[in-house]
């Protein structure tokens, strides 16, 4: 339990003594008795977490205790300690805002050490709560989660500050790997949905058969397959954001059905006729030129202007000037620290072959390379020879792979595992890892290779 200021407004000084003293076994408590209520009100500025306050206290009544009390501090428990003939006003000032109450008897002290520690257990909660929330928020911050400092992304903090505080659908644009996702998760986390689901959807990487039903939901028995009802992705953001991406991709046909959703604020999953009514923020991005697409009759006019609202454009790595350097510092010391690796550092020679690259790939390119250099790196710094730029879209097409960074640590010990003939304990001393890791995630590969493991 955390440590708690109790106040015992009590005229009986036997029974105030015993109660003062069961409290205290916990050490972090902190317990103040007072006699009558006048003394109580006057040292509520010393913000007490919780009140025992006697039904009769010195000839005030609980219910003129009580109003004062919360008159000042609403949100303060008070726990009602009466006698059996009191049971029913009590009952009453629980309908006016106490937070329990207790019979005096041989159990009183228990049962009101019950209640503390359930205060506490809440308090310890709320706080819990109000710490992930504060963490959460600054995780989301604008300027730390899409870094930059050049011209280009100052105009983008300002568009995103604007976006989070109105409720206008937002359509971001940008080419392959510029972090249209982050930008939407700033937008939501920095707005007063926040506390609401963020659902994101990749439209491209959804089959056209099943995009219906994971947008909208289905009911059971609605297709083959369909063994019970689902909730689809516009219901489950109720409150939130539906972040979807690569709207460009959407066909003609489902093109028509968002648009009667986006019109009329409700969903019905397919094979049911109820309705339901939706509450949600919309964030759309595309690589492509939707004003292109509808001229080429890719992508309807209308829903075209539906989605158009507040517009944000994310330029290209190569038009960001020293940001490369201020992200590429970025994510090595994140890589370095996740992998408990020592801190490295770029050369000169480095960090000029880094800004004069175009990257393709933009940031998530950059990323993948700097991942490459600490792993090629042997010392304290990464020299140019360690940057691994694969200047014929090689490097390009692995990025747009879109893995997750499991998938691309696993894509580098294989390189390694194959580039030093399959010793593992060579290749976890170049990457600095334990062989049990090596053999963790190449557990079945090796199996068939054990001739050749050295």
């Amino acid at each position: 339990m955390g440590h708690l200021k109790i106040f015992i407004a009590e005229d009986d000084a036997i029974f105030a003594k015993t109660l003062q003293y069961h409290l205290s076994l916990n050490p972090d408590n902190e317990v103040e008795i007072f006699k009558n209520a006048k003394e109580l009100l006057k040292n509520l500025h010393k913000n007490p977490d919780v009140i025992t306050l006697d039904y009769y206290l010195d000839g005030s009544t609980g219910d003129e205790v009580l109003k004062s009390i919360h008159s000042q501090y609403p949100k303060l428990p008070v726990i009602i300690v009466s006698s059996q003939q009191e049971i029913k006003k009590a009952v009453d000032l629980l309908h006016n805002g106490a937070y329990d109450y207790v019979v005096k008897d041989q159990d009183t002290k228990d049962r009101i050490w019950n209640i503390v520690n359930r205060i506490s257990a809440h308090n310890e909660l709320v706080d819990k709560v109000e710490n992930l929330q504060e963490i959460v928020e600054d995780k989301y911050e604008f300027s730390n989660l899409i870094l930059g400092e050049s011209e280009a992304m100052k105009k983008v903090f300002k568009t995103l500050h604007k976006a989070s505080k109105s409720n206008i659908v937002v359509s971001v644009t940008g080419e392959t790997g510029t972090g249209k996702e982050l930008a939407a998760k700033s937008i939501h986390f920095n707005s007063d949905r926040k506390v609401k689901p963020f659902v994101a959807v990749n439209v491209a990487a959804i089959p056209e058969n099943l995009i219906e039903s994971e947008l909208f939901g289905h009911e059971k028995g609605a297709f083959t397959g369909a063994d019970g009802r689902r909730i689809g992705k516009f219901e489950e953001a109720k409150g939130g954001t539906i972040f979807l991406d690569e709207i460009g991709d959407m066909n003609l046909q489902m093109q028509s059905k968002l648009l009667r959703v986006l019109q009329e604020n409700e969903v019905t999953r397919i094979g049911g006729n109820e309705t339901v009514k939706l509450d949600m923020r919309v964030i759309v991005a595309t690589h492509k030129n939707l004003a292109d697409e509808v001229s080429k009759g890719n992508f309807r006019e209308d829903l075209y202007y539906r989605l158009f609202g507040l517009y944000v454009e994310l330029p290209a790595l190569r038009d960001r000037g020293n940001d490369v350097l201020l992200l590429a510092n970025n994510f090595v010391a994140a890589y370095c620290k996740k992998n408990e690796v020592k801190k490295k550092k770029f050369t000169p020679e480095a960090a000029h072959k880094l800004k004069t690259y175009k990257y393709p790939g933009n940031v998530r390119e950059l990323k993948a390379i700097c991942d490459l250099a600490v792993v090629m790196a042997d010392g304290d710094e990464i020299h140019e020879d360690d940057i691994q730029i694969m200047y014929k879209n090689k490097l390009d097409e692995l990025v747009q792979k879109e893995m997750t960074l499991e998938e691309y640590d696993k894509a580098i010990m294989w390189h390694f595992l194959k580039k030093y003939n399959y010793k593992v304990r060579l290749v976890a001393n170049k990457l600095g890892i334990g062989k049990s890791t090596i053999y963790r995630v190449f557990q079945n590969e090796l199996v068939e290779m054990k001739d050749q493991i050295a």
